[in-house]
């Protein structure tokens, strides 16, 4: 009980009706969490208690795609620590709550009643992206730093992201100071996963190439504590051919075998429960504002979007192990699922 009225607690004010104490009296602490797991606790979610909170787990998701946080932007992709930390904190703000690729992917997605889930990816392994001081913390200059800063003021905010890094991770070249690097990130809650190896275009390249691209940075991640990868970004989001060269493998004797493959995108993504979820070509949106290109494709553009249309946008019902919707959209959700469906 005590679970199920923190789970209400944190629900965003803006555009929610009144919870009744009967929908309260519904929910019931969820047994599926792990004593080390560091997301949220849940509930276990009715129809009405569905209702209430107004859930809606075949919406659509925003995965977010930041390349170089830099004072001074150098290519239309860049942001400057001041955009970034606005997006964070409008995000914090809005209602959204974190979550990783790998989380996404496999559909374990734990977040408070009444949020919506935002997954906050970066590419390439930049310096900007994390570091440690000489004390072995994040440096607060870095994407971590402001992840941790903004977490820090709006607690509901849970500071995890995903990094999809190339053979020099956080532009690292020793060994030991990647291994450090990884091991923080980690034990933390963030994922550390496979961008390939030196970052080629995947389509123009031969088959063999491309295996032996992703399963050299799979052999360091594995070396560094971060392997075996459950999700990998695609290098300019080109697909190579044939397309499920991308998901799984062999190089020299190592297999790979991907639960999700991210494009560079310009759109949310469907529900990892939808029945339109290819796993093997998974929407992103990039981090900017709305200008040219961006004035229908970045995450301005979409976030605002989102908050007009707030029907299609996923809503969590709280509970990992059931998926509530609309009754009306019962039939967007994977049949293999349906067994873990409310519908109201």
């Amino acid at each position: 009980m005590v679970l199920a009225i923190i789970g209400l607690l944190v629900i965003p004010s803006s555009g929610q009706p009144p919870v009744r104490r009967q929908a309260v009296a519904t929910a019931q602490p969820s047994p599926s969490r792990a004593p080390s797991d560091d997301r949220p606790p849940g509930v276990v979610a009715t129809p009405e208690f569905a209702r209430q909170v107004k859930a809606n787990e075949a919406g659509l998701v925003p995965v977010l795609m930041y390349h170089r946080i830099l004072k001074k932007r150098h290519a239309s992709i860049d942001r400057t620590p001041e955009q970034f930390m606005r997006e964070l904190e409008r995000l914090a703000k809005r209602g959204y709550a974190p979550i990783t690729a790998r989380e996404f992917v496999t559909g374990d997605i734990r977040v408070p009643a009444g949020r919506f889930p935002v997954v906050l990816t970066f590419d390439d392994g930049h310096e900007s992206h994390f570091g440690l001081d000489a004390s072995g913390n994040p440096r607060p200059d870095t994407a971590v730093g402001m992840i941790l800063d903004v977490a820090r003021r709006y607690p509901s905010f849970r500071p995890v992201a995903t990094f999809w890094v190339n053979r020099e991770p956080f532009g690292l070249r020793d060994k030991r100071q990647q291994a450090a690097a990884v091991r923080w990130l980690t034990d933390h809650g963030f994922e550390v996963a496979n961008h390939t190896w030196s970052h080629p275009n995947l389509a123009a390249v031969p088959k063999k190439r491309v295996r032996e691209q992703i399963v050299r940075l799979e052999r360091l991640l594995r070396k560094l504590g971060a392997g075996p990868s459950t999700t990998m970004a695609l290098p300019y989001g080109m697909l190579p051919r044939p397309k499920k060269l991308a998901r799984g493998g062999t190089w020299d004797g190592t297999t790979y075998d991907f639960s999700g493959v991210f494009l560079a995108g310009a759109e949310p993504s469907v529900s990892p429960y939808a029945k339109k979820f290819d796993r093997g070509a998974i929407q992103r949106i990039q981090s900017n504002g709305k200008k040219g290109e961006c004035r229908k494709w970045c995450s301005q553009f979409w976030l605002e979007w989102l908050d007009r249309h707030p029907g299609e946008r996923y809503v969590s019902d709280g509970d990992p192990d059931r998926i509530s919707v609309p009754r009306k959209l019962r039939g967007n959700i994977d049949p293999k699922r349906r067994g873990q469906v409310i519908t109201y």
